[in-house]
C-alpha cells in the first residue's frame, strides 16, 4: 500500500485556527473545492418550511428523491441509488464487490485504496504521467487491463489533476474492462463543473454496461457537504438489488431528502454557478499560465494543479505564505506520484481569486 502523509484537508479549519492562530471564520478555503456561491438560494429560502418532516420516517424507497435525481442526471430512477454521501455507497460498492485486486488511476483520493484495504484487497496505481500533462494516454493504459484485476477505479475529472476521460474515451475503457470481466467505479463527483460540450459524464454509458456504476454527491457543486447526501446510477439492476438488500434503512434523513429535491430543480443556481466556474477558471489558468515560476495543467473541473518551477520554493513554503493571509491552499506533496513541488487551489469569487494570484504571483 503507499503512503499516504498527514496533510491539511479542506475540512480541517479548526487544526489551522489552532496552529496559526487565525480564525476559521477568516480563513477562504482554496482547498475544499467546494463551490463558491454557497448553497441554493432556493434551498435557503424554502428549506425551513420544511422542518415538520423530521416528526415522521423518510420513505425507505426514496422514490421522490430518485426520481428528482433521476431527471436531473438524465437517467432512469430505477437504476439511482442514494446513500449518506458518496463515502457510504463506496464503502458498500467495495464491500459487495470485494476485490482481490483493483487497478486506481493516480494520483488522487485516498479513500479508495483505504476501502479496498478494509476488505483484503491490494490496489495497483496506475501513474498519469507529468509529461503528457497528467492526461491519460489511453492506448496505454488499457493495454494494462487484464483478468487479473477485480475492480478498476476511475476519480472524472480527477482530484487533484483536475484532468479528464471523455465519454468516448470512457466507453473504450468499458469494452476492455468488459472483456476482462472488470467491473468499474467512477467517481463523478466534479463532473459538473465541466463544460458540457466536453461529453465527459458517463451516465448515458450506465445504459449499455452492467461492469459500470457512476457516483456523485452534493457536498462540491451544491456546496453542502454537511447535508451528507450522495448518489449513485447503474444500470445493472443486480447489484442494487444486493445494495438495497445489504444497505441500512434511511440512511438519509428527512430533511436531507427534501433539500436535495430542491436543489436539484434550481437550474438558476446551476446556470450561475457554472458561468463564474468557466470564467474565473479560465483568467485564473490564463494569469498563472503566463508566470514563468508556474507550470499550470490545463483543468476541467473546478480547480488547478500547479507545480512550481522555482528552485528555492516549496508547495510548503506557498501554503503557509498563503495561510498567513488567510487563503488555504492545498499542499500536493502528499499525493502518490506529486512531490513537494506541486499545489492545487479551487476557483473562488474573484475578488478572492485576485487576493490569491497576488500572493502567488508578487516578486
Amino acid at each position: 500500500m503507499l503512503q499516504h502523509k498527514d496533510h491539511f484537508h479542506g475540512s480541517d479549519l479548526e487544526k489551522i485556527e489552532q496552529i496559526y492562530g487565525i480564525k476559521k471564520e477568516d480563513i477562504t478555503c482554496f482547498s475544499a473545492n467546494v463551490n463558491p456561491l454557497g448553497i441554493s438560494p432556493l434551498l435557503r429560502e424554502t428549506l425551513a418550511n420544511h422542518i415538520d418532516a423530521i416528526t415522521t420516517y423518510p420513505d425507505r424507497e426514496y422514490t421522490s428523491l430518485r426520481r428528482c435525481i433521476a431527471a436531473y442526471a438524465g437517467c432512469e430512477a430505477d437504476n439511482v441509488l442514494v446513500g449518506n454521501g458518496s463515502t457510504e455507497l463506496i464503502s458498500i460498492l467495495i464491500q459487495l464487490e470485494h476485490p482481490k485486486k483493483a487497478l486506481i488511476l493516480g494520483p488522487t483520493y485516498s479513500e479508495y485504496e483505504r476501502e479496498i484495504a478494509l476488505g483484503g484487497g491490494t490496489c495497483l496505481y496506475y501513474p498519469l504521467k507529468e509529461e503528457q500533462d497528467f492526461a491519460l494516454d489511453l492506448q496505454h493504459f488499457t493495454a494494462q487491463l487484464n483478468e487479473t484485476i477485480d475492480l478498476l477505479v476511475l476519480c472524472n475529472p480527477n482530484n487533484p489533476t483536475s484532468t479528464a476521460i471523455s465519454r468516448s474515451q470512457m466507453r473504450r475503457i468499458l469494452d476492455v474492462c468488459k472483456e476482462n470481466d472488470i467491473f468499474v467505479m467512477v467517481d463523478e463527483t466534479y463532473v459538473e463543473f465541466t463544460p458540457p460540450e466536453a461529453e465527459i459524464s458517463a451516465v448515458p454509458l450506465t445504459g449499455y454496461y452492467n461492469n459500470l456504476m457512476i457516483l456523485r454527491g452534493t457536498s462540491k457543486f451544491f456546496a453542502a457537504p454537511g447535508l451528507r447526501l450522495g448518489y449513485a446510477v447503474t444500470g445493472n439492476l443486480d447489484l442494487l438489488k444486493a445494495i438495497n438488500t445489504r444497505k441500512n434503512p434511511w440512511t438519509i434523513n428527512s430533511l436531507a431528502v427534501i433539500a436535495g429535491e430542491i436543489m436539484f430543480t434550481d437550474t438558476d443556481y446551476m446556470e450561475k454557478t457554472r458561468a463564474l466556474i468557466t470564467a474565473e477558471r479560465t483568467r485564473m489558468f490564463e494569469a498563472l499560465s503566463r508566470d514563468s515560476r508556474y507550470k499550470v495543467y490545463p483543468p476541467a473541473a473546478n480547480f488547478m494543479l500547479v507545480k512550481i518551477l522555482q528552485e528555492d520554493l516549496t508547495a510548503g513554503q506557498l501554503f503557509d505564505k498563503a495561510i498567513r493571509r488567510g487563503m488555504m491552499i492545498r499542499d500536493c506533496s502528499t499525493f502518490p506520484f506529486l512531490s513537494n513541488k506541486f499545489f492545487r487551489f479551487c476557483v473562488m469569487s474573484p475578488e478572492m481569486n485576485d487576493k490569491l494570484l497576488a500572493c502567488l504571483t508578487e516578486g
